[in-house]
């Protein structure tokens, strides 16, 4: 156990203390040959404590209680034929473990796999699932950072469920926070340097990942980050809100990060993504490293998300209003980004840097996600409608589509933003925090609160849903796009330079062609005729449909995937 500072260190074993001794480069040791699987322990620090291991891999009892020893060998596998998945040509589903199911456990959501094998979907993307306080959480809250939450079915549930979605030909891509760690049950500040000692973001203290004792911290980061890879068999990492990692190093964490993962990846012979979570609009985030980059596979976009939902909804509120017009969606169809070293009004500066070269595949693109509906007051989705046009737009894209759970259906439930932290303060004060931080987003913020269970529990996923004519007739939709998608190469294309777009000067409809197959759609209130040429009408959103020498002649609100006579 890593403590530079500290002058005395005990090991706590099921309530028995026993001295550590000192190593070099402040590290402790101690050899305890009765401990086994199951062993609860703890350190005390300078007398204080015991505190949980910085690296546990198991709290049976929660955040405030005993690390307990783990055994990784104790699991048997049964995922020897997967070979992994290239993100490349994916489609991937974001999930929430608590809110998926009823039962909000990595047992219950292996039972709606099936589902998602005849979605069409190739990664399930699992929101965080590190030890929270309380029962429910979205997960950003996290600590014990190599521990798995035991409401959802701990270490032995997670390895369960990703070896299940191996076996139904699903990649698995985590969740993980690096930049910050939940204001409750951290306990790394007694052990060690973990922390810079000012505010890194809104959400906490900054992780001190270049200032004095930073080796070891970022040791304690990249080691967990492998420990999902290799001891959790998880397919990629997706790494949160990588601009509030704090790192004026020479080589980034990021880029460590990455020469680690290549290396791993070698040795288990599997492809394993990268992928960041930023606002920064910077191209060197997915760029190799031998380019000057960081060597992100990808990284999630923001621009086609705004431009997608402005178009969709009409709505131009906040960080929306630079996307409003088709022109915005033109750009970022064929650009990757809108803010590419221009203005933004949101931000009141220039923003970002153009993306040459840089193929599709290596932007996540999403119609809806846990933040884009989680952070509004009330969790609200789009409506079925938006959901069509948005789905149409987005599954034949050059970009690396995404799908938030519930989205393919149409579901009613909103995903609300809720904890459970357990000291008074924190959960009294939740609603306002998050009132606070969307000041100026354009809201009127009436939100339910936070730490009330009914939050959580409206927040579920209704799978009975589906069996309503109008949310089957989506789920139809979305699944006829993804195999469409699939089987036709020109959809998937990820160069940005091939994708071609047309827009009404009035405003009504675009035309995205992608090689000689072409996406158009009308977002206005009456029929339009579209200047596409004569050909076959592929897959339509809406009937009546007809494409003739005129053009093609869609309904008001509706989209069509055609192929023009050769």
């Amino acid at each position: 156990m890593w403590a530079p500072k500290a002058t005395a260190v005990d090991l706590d074993v099921e309530g028995a203390r026993r001295a550590m001794s000192p190593l070099p480069d402040g590290w402790w040791a101690l050899d305890v040959p009765e401990a086994a699987h199951g062993t609860r322990y703890g350190y005390v620090v300078d007398g204080g404590g015991p505190y949980p291991d910085p690296r546990s891999r198991r709290q049976p009892e929660g955040i405030f209680g005993p690390s307990a020893v783990y055994d990784h060998d104790r699991y048997t596998w049964s995922d020897d034929e997967w070979t992994g998945r290239d993100l490349r040509g994916a489609v991937i589903y974001e999930l929430h473990i608590g809110t998926f199911t009823q039962d909000g456990t990595f047992e219950a959501a292996v039972d709606r796999l099936e589902h998602l094998v005849e979605l069409g979907v190739d990664f399930v993307e699992v929101m965080p699932v590190a030890p929270v306080p309380g029962g429910r959480n979205w997960g950003y809250d996290g600590v014990d950072l190599y521990a798995v939450n035991e409401t959802y079915g701990g270490p032995d549930g997670l390895k369960s469920f990703v070896d299940a979605c191996h076996r139904h030909g699903l990649g698995v891509i985590l969740d993980v926070v690096y930049n910050h760690l939940g204001p409750s049950g951290n306990f790394l500040h007694p052990f060690g340097p973990y922390f810079s000692g000012f505010a890194g973001s809104y959400w906490g203290e900054a992780v001190n990942l270049d200032g004095p004792g930073s080796d070891e911290v970022r040791r304690y980061f990249i080691g967990n980050a492998i420990q999902w890879l290799r001891d959790y068999h998880i397919d990629g990492l997706r790494l949160d809100a990588v601009h509030a990692l704090h790192d004026k190093r020479a080589t980034h964490l990021l880029a460590e990060l990455s020469e680690e993962v290549d290396a791993l990846a070698c040795a288990v012979g599997r492809p394993l993504s990268l992928i960041a979570e930023s606002d920064l609009n910077d191209p060197r985030m997915v760029r190799p490293l031998d380019a000057g980059g960081l060597g992100m596979t990808a990284q999630w976009n923001d621009d086609v998300h705004h431009a997608l939902h402005t178009a969709v909804s009409g709505e131009t509120h906040g960080y929306y209003g630079d996307f409003a017009g088709l022109h915005t969606l033109a750009k970022v169809l064929t650009s990757g980004v809108l803010h590419d070293g221009g203005y933004s009004s949101f931000r009141q500066r220039a923003h970002g840097s153009p993306y040459t070269g840089v193929p599709g595949h290596r932007l996540v693109a999403c119609l809806q996600n846990h933040d884009q509906i989680g952070n509004r007051p009330a969790g609200d989705r789009l409506p079925h409608s938006a959901l069509k046009l948005g789905a149409g737009l987005l599954l034949t894209s050059p970009f690396t589509p995404m799908l938030f759970m519930g989205e393919e259906w149409g579901s009613r439930s909103p995903f609300l933003f809720f904890s459970d932290h357990v000291e008074p303060h924190l959960r009294e004060s939740e609603g306002g925090r998050r009132e606070t931080e969307f000041e100026g987003f354009g809201y009127s913020w009436e939100a339910p609160d936070p730490s009330d269970e009914g939050t959580f529990l409206m927040s579920k996923l209704d799978w009975s849903e589906l069996k309503e004519e109008a949310h089957w007739s989506l789920l139809c939709w979305y699944r006829d796009l993804i195999a469409l998608r699939k089987a036709l190469p020109e959809l998937s294309d990820p160069r940005l330079d091939r994708v071609r777009v047309e827009t009404d000067p009035a405003g009504e409809w675009l035309v995205m062609w992608r090689g000689p197959v072409c996406v158009a759609v009308n977002l206005g209130g009456e029929s339009a005729t579209v200047p596409v040429p004569a050909g076959t009408v592929l897959l339509a959103s809406d009937d009546p449909v007809s494409l003739n020498e005129h053009g093609l002649r869609l309904p008001a609100q509706s989209l069509a995937i055609c192929r023009p006579a050769s």
